[in-house]
């Protein structure tokens, strides 16, 4: 892998770009935002605010997929452990990172007509795509082998259509799903993935096979969570739909901006793989279940996405220069939700820092995923629960796979 592409996949390249476009920001150059640091005491106040609301003794789980699996108060995790019952540690492991991963790759922004229905529950947003993905997995929806239903593999995904999806996601007229297209497709291509790249999924292609590539079989005990991205994102990153590539190579959620700097032939590129970054969140925990440590968990950066953008618009650290921009469509590769994104990167490092110091907490005992969780995503939902009935404070056009 050349230099160039290393430099992209590296989260210390997406802190150090997005620090690039802030600055430029805060000098007015964007004709797109103004940036005032005058509330940013605000917004971390109203994040320790809901973090305290949410979880007053601050045990603060990772912001992560399984998360959403709770939604309701049902610990579906806990039926997905009694179904592997008679399975051993590193197999149980590479099931709930089948899970995981399948989980996360369909996780892009629903739309807000959309439900699902679990049992007597209505589910909505990240939470109903959670636990739709849940309920399709536990069914067998993601194997090739009925014999073993609790597994995501390349030959199932590869067959599955955007009918059979919207089957798996009650999708229907009168419950339409954002990018239900967009979304099959991206799982076709990750199980092209899973079969191209045996020396990572194994022979079986599955993504639970990371669990032996980065532990080699459970005797590896610690794990960086920098090199678990990097592991996903060089055997992976030609799933996207984005189309963004650097001489032959697939960039997946990277986006060329003048502002973003850097040196050679990465220059000018602002990576932010904020799907795959969630999706690492996201494999924290069944790592963990395994008895395998994650350091370095702060290398990942917050997540570019609407909720956390949105907390810093709502709480008017970022303005939009001119507010009509609000109301157009835009799409990932504009260059004003280019600096939105790499704004939001830099400046939920600064609030969890505030954050951490409300709540008498070092960044050891409340890591960037536990903000995240507390924390800066409930809070954008909250602004937009508040004021705009949930929707994202601006209108971008998704093809289910990036936001």
């Amino acid at each position: 892998m050349n230099d160039a592409i290393a430099t992209l996949r590296d989260p210390a390249t997406i802190r150090s770009r997005a620090a690039n476009i802030t600055a430029a920001v805060a000098a007015g150059q964007s004709p797109h935002w103004r940036l005032d640091m005058s509330m940013i005491d605000a917004a971390a106040q109203k994040v320790a605010e809901v973090t305290l609301a949410r979880y007053p003794t601050l045990a603060i789980p990772y912001h992560s997929r399984w998360r959403h699996f709770e939604a309701g108060g049902v610990d579906r995790a806990a039926e997905l452990t009694a179904a592997m019952a008679d399975l051993d540690r590193a197999a149980q492991a590479r099931a709930r990172i089948d899970l995981a991963i399948v989980a996360v790759l369909l996780d892009a922004g629903a739309g807000a007509q959309w439900t699902y229905r679990d049992g007597d529950q209505t589910c909505t947003r990240s939470e109903g795509l959670g636990v739709a993905s849940f309920r399709a997995f536990m069914q067998g929806a993601f194997s090739s082998d009925p014999a073993q239903p609790l597994r995501v593999d390349g030959p199932a995904l590869q067959t599955l259509d955007a009918e059979q999806l919207a089957g798996l996601f009650q999708v229907s007229d009168g419950n339409p799903l954002v990018g239900p297209d967009g979304r099959a497709e991206l799982l076709r291509r990750f199980g092209a993935a899973l079969t191209k790249h045996p020396q990572a999924f194994g022979a079986d292609a599955r993504p639970g096979g990371l669990f032996d590539l980065l532990t080699d079989g459970g005797s590896t005990r610690e794990i960086p969570a920098a090199g678990l991205l990097r592991a996903w994102l060089d055997h992976s990153s030609d799933i996207w739909l984005t189309g963004n590539a650097l001489e032959g190579t697939a960039l997946g959620d990277a986006w060329p901006h003048p502002l973003a700097g850097g040196d050679g032939a990465s220059a000018g590129w602002m990576p932010f793989h904020k799907l795959s970054q969630w999706l690492v969140y996201s494999l924290f925990e069944p790592f963990e279940w395994a008895g395998i440590t994650i350091t370095g968990r702060d290398a990942l950066t917050g997540l570019p996405e609407y909720r956390n953008g949105g907390l810093l618009i709502d709480a008017g650290v970022l303005q939009l220069r001119d507010p009509a921009l609000a109301a157009q469509q835009w799409h990932a590769g504009d260059a004003l939700i280019v600096e939105w994104r790499a704004l939001t990167v830099h400046l939920i490092d600064v609030i969890a820092d505030r954050v951490r110091t409300r709540l008498g907490r070092t960044a050891e005992q409340l890591p960037l995923a536990c903000v995240l969780e507390g924390g800066t995503w409930a809070a954008g939902r909250a602004y937009a629960a508040e004021r705009r009935g949930g929707a994202p404070p601006l209108n971008i056009v998704s093809d289910g796979t990036v936001f």
